[in-house]
């Protein structure tokens, strides 16, 4: 758990480059993409869009696309809405549980500046 308390140090340090720099307002997708460059350019291994199988009982019955996984370890949820809908977190907490993963970030570029909730499973 200590190299994701880093890792996710490090990473919100990156969020809110990305706030400071753009501030609110931008789709998720500009924010997404900037994130990706700014963790990128830190010399973070990061996925972008990266697909999730979600399985029932052995049988597939979907697949979803992660914004971004950093150093195959923590899932950045983000969002740019001005309230999260109560699926938000649970959203996260099910794609950590898809993927076998423990620790994620819900992200939302909101005004004045970037939310995190960091959620471990």
């Amino acid at each position: 758990m200590l190299k994701e308390e880093a890792l996710t140090y490090r990473i919100r340090g990156a969020i809110y480059e990305v706030n400071r720099q753009l501030g609110p307002g931008f789709l998720e997708s500009v924010y997404q993409k900037s994130l990706a460059i700014e963790l990128q350019a830190s010399g973070f291994y990061v996925q972008i869009e990266k697909p999730v199988n979600i399985y029932y009982k052995q049988h597939l019955v979907g697949e979803h696309r992660l914004d971004l996984v950093v150093e195959n370890s923590v899932i950045l949820e983000l969002k740019a809405q001005q309230q999260l809908p109560p699926s938000a977190e649970p959203q996260l907490i099910n794609y950590l549980r898809a993927t076998g993963l423990s620790v994620g970030l819900l992200v939302n570029f909101t005004y004045p500046k970037a939310w995190i909730k960091r959620i471990a499973v």
